[in-house]
C-alpha cells in the first residue's frame, strides 16, 4: 500500500474511526480523508455518490454506524436496521462504482447466531437464529458482509470484512441510555464513587469507613463476553490494509472471554468502588456467550496485544480526563 494513497475513513470522529486515523498517521500515511455527519450524510445516496466523484478515494474504511447496547437496540429497532443499511450500502456501492481498490468493512460479532457453537467461527454465519435484542443491527451488518462478498466474488475486487468483538477504549460512548456494557459500568462505578463525598458529610472518618453508593447493573451477570481494546482493532485494520487476504470474512478479537460479573468486579477494582453491586435480573442478558475464534487472523499474522485490565485502566484514565465531553454517539 502506497503511503500517499488517498484513504477515506467513514466515521473518522467515532471511537473506532478516530483510532484507525491515529494508527494510520503513526504508520506515516499522508493522505487521509474524513467528513463529519454535518459535512456528509452517509444515509444520503446522492451526497455519497457526489463525494466519491469529487474526492476519488483509492481506499475506503467503513467505520461508520449507528451503534448502541441492548437497550438502544430494543428501543430503536427501525433506525438500527435502516440507517446502518443506508450507510453501508451507499459506501459499498459508491466504492464499487468509483473503482476503489480496497474496501474494509467493519461489522460486529453479533452477526453470528445466538446459540452458535463456541468459539464463533466465520463459517457459522447464517446457520441459526440471531439474538432478538440486537437482531436489527446484526441483520444490517450481515447485509454489508454479503454485499462485500458478492463484489469480491463477481468482480474480484479486494473488499474484505472484519468482525470485531466487543470494543472499548478512548472516545467510547458513556451515555447510559445507549452505551455498551463496559463503558456503562465505568460511568456507573465512577458516579457511585463520586457520591461518597455526599454520604460522608458530617461523618467522623476515624470511626470507620463508609461504603460507596451501590451500583445497579442490568441482567444476571452470567453471560460471557470478549472485549478488544479499540487501538488493537485499529492495528488490525492497518494490517488488513497492508496485506491481501485470501478470504472475505475475518474475526478480530482476543480469543479470551469472562463473565459480565467478573468484568464488573474488575472495573470496580480499577475505579476504586467499594459499595454493593445489585443485579437487576428482570433486564435481558442477551446472547449467553460470544467468544470469537480468531485463528484465521492469527494465521494471517495479526494478534491483539492489550490485556483487558490494561485496556480498562487506559479507558478509565481517558474518561477522567474528558468528563463532561461524553455524550450519545452520533454518526460521523
Amino acid at each position: 500500500m502506497n503511503k500517499k494513497s488517498k484513504i477515506y475513513i467513514a466515521g473518522h470522529n467515532g471511537m473506532v474511526g478516530s483510532a484507525i486515523w491515529r494508527a494510520l498517521e503513526k504508520e506515516d500515511y499522508k493522505n487521509l480523508v474524513g467528513k463529519t455527519s454535518k459535512e456528509l450524510d452517509l444515509r444520503n445516496q446522492q451526497a455519497v455518490q457526489e463525494f466519491f466523484s469529487k474526492e476519488k478515494p483509492e481506499v475506503v474504511i467503513d467505520a461508520a454506524a449507528r451503534v448502541g447496547g441492548i437497550l438502544a437496540n430494543n428501543d430503536y429497532p427501525y433506525p438500527f436496521l435502516m440507517e446502518n443499511m443506508q450507510i453501508q450500502n451507499n459506501l459499498i456501492d459508491s466504492s464499487h462504482k468509483a473503482d476503489v481498490q480496497k474496501f474494509i468493512f467493519l461489522g460486529s460479532s453479533c452477526i453470528y447466531p445466538k446459540l452458535a457453537p463456541q468459539p464463533l467461527k466465520e463459517e457459522y454465519l447464517l446457520t441459526g437464529p440471531l439474538e432478538p435484542t440486537n437482531e436489527w443491527y446484526a441483520i444490517a451488518k450481515i447485509t454489508g458482509v454479503k454485499a462485500c462478498e458478492a463484489i469480491r466474488k463477481q468482480y474480484g475486487k479486494d473488499f474484505v470484512s472484519l468482525m470485531p468483538t466487543n470494543l472499548y477504549g478512548p472516545f467510547d460512548n458513556f451515555d447510559l441510555k445507549t452505551s455498551h456494557v463496559l463503558p456503562a459500568m465505568i460511568r456507573k462505578f465512577h458516579e457511585a464513587l463520586s457520591m461518597l463525598s455526599t454520604l460522608e458529610t458530617g461523618v467522623d472518618k476515624f470511626e470507620g469507613s463508609v461504603d460507596h453508593a451501590p451500583v445497579t447493573l442490568l441482567g444476571s451477570g452470567t453471560p460471557m463476553r470478549e472485549f478488544l481494546y479499540v487501538e488493537d482493532l485499529a492495528e488490525a485494520v492497518v494490517f488488513a490494509l497492508e496485506n491481501k487476504f485470501t478470504e472475505n470474512l475475518y474475526n478480530v478479537g482476543t480469543g479470551e472471554d469472562l463473565t459480565i460479573r467478573e468484568l464488573a468486579l474488575l472495573i470496580q477494582k480499577i475505579v476504586g468502588h467499594t459499595g454493593e453491586i445489585i443485579w437487576d435480573s428482570t433486564k435481558p442478558d442477551g446472547t449467553p456467550r460470544k467468544l470469537m475464534d480468531v485463528s484465521k487472523m492469527t494465521s494471517a499474522g495479526w494478534k491483539a496485544k492489550t490485556t483487558l485490565e490494561d485496556g480498562i485502566r487506559k479507558t478509565y484514565q481517558w474518561f477522567l480526563e474528558n468528563q463532561g465531553e461524553f455524550k450519545e454517539v452520533k454518526i460521523d
